[in-house]
């Protein structure tokens, strides 16, 4: 894709999470997903902190949290997810799907990472029939360095991944199949629920 096209992906991504959060039921909001110790309201409240929050404030929230840019997120998520409404949070992504904000050194790609990456740990989390179309997740994982891939932790010694629905395949091993966007959570250390993944190390992603 190019930046246009990133663009238009990551507001259209956006603008589709919106459409699905605002048909959750209200306990929906405080169900676990993929990212351990966040519920639905901490990811979104995450997702959209960058519009809410201006460089300066995130400058400050840094220093606060020692430097660390995880402990800054997840307490800034448990602090909004606290104080903002389903409905604030809603809006917060409608509102700002066009919004040029991209991660430190990310680009636009970054940004597509970024909001598909956290949708499917709410869509997978909740056990919700989305699939995001192909040609955002594809370009997802092309920008998946082993850099990236160091950066999440997960280990996939021994094992080659495998999508069913594109063409796309990564390690040498003992094959692990399974949809593309799923693979994609896989590379970025979520461990799924069970059914997702196909191959002799499936239990090995999966959580008990």
């Amino acid at each position: 894709m190019g930046e246009d096209e990133l663009r238009a992906a990551v507001a259209a991504e956006r603008r589709e999470q919106a459409a699905l959060l605002a048909a959750l039921r209200p306990e929906q909001w405080d169900a676990p997903t993929l990212c351990d110790g966040w519920r639905v309201r901490e990811v979104v409240a995450h997702i959209t902190m960058p519009f809410r929050a201006s460089l300066g404030r995130t400058l400050v929230e840094l220093v606060r949290a020692g430097g660390s840019v995880n402990r800054m997120a997840d307490r800034c998520a448990r602090r909004d997810a606290a104080r903002l409404s389903p409905a604030q949070l809603v809006a917060a992504l409608a509102d700002n799907a066009e919004h040029p904000w991209t991660p430190p050194g990310g680009g636009v790609a970054g940004a597509l990472s970024h909001d598909v990456i956290h949708g499917l740990d709410v869509t997978v989390g909740l056990g919700l029939d989305r699939r995001v179309p192909p040609e955002r997740v594809a370009a997802v994982l092309a920008g998946m360095s082993p850099r990236s891939i160091r950066f999440f932790g997960v280990d996939l010694t021994g094992v080659r991944l495998e999508a069913t629905d594109l063409d796309w395949r990564l390690g040498a091993g003992t094959p692990l199949r399974g949809l593309a966007q799923d693979l994609l959570l896989v590379v970025c250390g979520r461990r799924l629920p069970a059914g997702r993944l196909a191959g002799a190390d499936a239990q090995r992603f999966t959580r008990s």
